[in-house]
């Protein structure tokens, strides 16, 4: 496909169900890979996803650049719509759309909503922390610290190291593709309340072979987190969530940030998420989730200026030590992502994306049903932008190029690189 032509509308929305999937508590964009059905599906061209370069009025204040934005990512037709921007020219917020469709309560900056993938980050961070504290290595192998857990078919934790999995360089195939909860309407109204260990995850990705030998290739997957997870808890004695919430939630005040079990139901005031599930049902309310289904891969629920605050303090240095942030920001070239954000690259948890006015910033995506999380933070992290959607992203990638250029114009009008 050339970048004069159009997807067909049949691959769009097989590109959409694959973007999803692979990044249903995580990243969008994994086009290229096999589908559900088991056929190779034709990504988008990159062009189709990249953001609109930024070209906002001199004189246009960021408040009003950012409610602009807001406001086209709402005209796609998400449901509600929550921004941050932050950076040397002061903190501002926007909101449009509705919390709640029944209510019709309007969308606030303050509400929380489930941050997917995102949470990704938060759990390479714990895990390097340990790398730094002398208690884990990169090179250390799953067996090594989970025997036998990955075996059969194929796979071999013995040949996969810990920087692999944080890396999605490990092969393993990502277990939320054979998920029903998380891909159909009718799987996930049977087992949105189910409580899932990480061992069943697992097993559901072990079911299959791997998809290329450690080390030889990049592709997402939700199950190299799940398995992180359970090193932390092996390394320290303690869940992963306890370990993000004494390391990351208390130390930086993130008031509103939840790293739940099993508690399905989000507190406080919040968004509430919506999803037809790639049109298998009608469009339901999906707020309510039994976390396990996503654990250490997708679980947290947060709000835009706590997720503000954690970038800043991890790119600024306030988390990690210098290797290890090092580390985290050395990437390799993630093609799978593409679509979704062409020129893609991927560290430790942490995705690098070009800017329209030069450089890069770095982010993780997020997507649980009914939820999506896109952020942006200079290299320092003393600009940061974070964008938070409910409902399903439009077929047509509209919703995704709203989203990026909101991330991509506020980021280059503060400076960018």
């Amino acid at each position: 496909m050339t970048s004069t032509q159009r997807p067909s509308p049949a691959k769009t929305r097989i590109t959409s169900r694959i973007v999803a999937t692979a990044l249903v508590t995580g990243l969008a964009g994994l086009a290229g890979l096999t589908g559900l059905a088991g056929q190779s599906v034709a990504a988008p061209t990159a062009s189709a996803a990249s953001p609109t370069p930024a070209t906002a009025s001199a004189k246009e204040s960021p408040r009003t650049a950012l409610r602009k934005d807001v406001d086209a990512i709402t005209r796609t037709g998400s449901v509600g719509v929550i921004a941050q921007s932050s950076g040397p020219r002061g903190h501002y917020s926007a909101a449009a759309g509705v919390a709640d469709t029944t209510t019709r309560e309007r969308a606030r900056a303050g509400d929380r909503f489930r941050i997917g993938s995102a949470t990704k980050t938060f759990v390479s961070t714990v895990m390097l922390q340990l790398v730094g504290e002398g208690r884990v290595s990169l090179d250390d192998t799953v067996d090594g610290w989970l025997p036998g857990v990955v075996s059969g078919n194929g796979n071999d934790g013995r040949h996969i190291t810990v920087r692999q999995l944080l890396q999605h360089t490990s092969g393993l195939y990502d277990y939320t593709a054979d998920f029903p909860e998380m891909t159909t309407a009718n799987g996930f109204q049977a087992d949105r309340y189910t409580t899932w260990t990480p061992e069943q995850l697992v097993a559901i990705a072990t079911r299959h072979k791997p998809n290329f030998a450690p080390g030889t290739n990049w592709a997402y997957a939700n199950t190299n987190y799940v398995l992180a997870g359970m090193i932390i808890e092996k390394a320290t004695g303690h869940s992963w969530q306890q370990e993000v919430t004494r390391r990351i939630i208390h130390p930086l005040g993130l008031r509103n940030t939840l790293a739940p079990t099993t508690q399905p139901r989000i507190p406080g005031p919040h968004l509430r998420g919506y999803s037809n599930f790639y049109g298998t049902g009608e469009t339901m309310d999906v707020t309510d989730l039994n976390p396990s289904a996503a654990g250490a891969a997708g679980a947290m629920v947060s709000t835009t200026g706590d997720l503000s605050r954690f970038y800043s303090a991890l790119l600024g240095g306030r988390l990690l030590r210098p290797a290890q942030l090092s580390a985290m920001k050395t990437t390799v070239r993630a093609e799978g992502l593409d679509a979704v954000w062409p020129g893609a690259r991927y560290g430790l948890g942490l995705q690098e994306v070009p800017l329209s006015c030069g450089g890069s910033y770095y982010t993780h995506g997020g997507d649980i049903p009914g939820f999506s999380t896109r952020s942006g933070a200079s290299a320092d992290g003393r600009r940061v932008v974070v964008v938070a959607t409910t409902g399903d992203t439009a077929p047509d990638q509209s919703t995704e190029k709203a989203k990026n250029a909101l991330v991509d114009r506020a980021l280059c009008a503060s400076g960018g690189k």
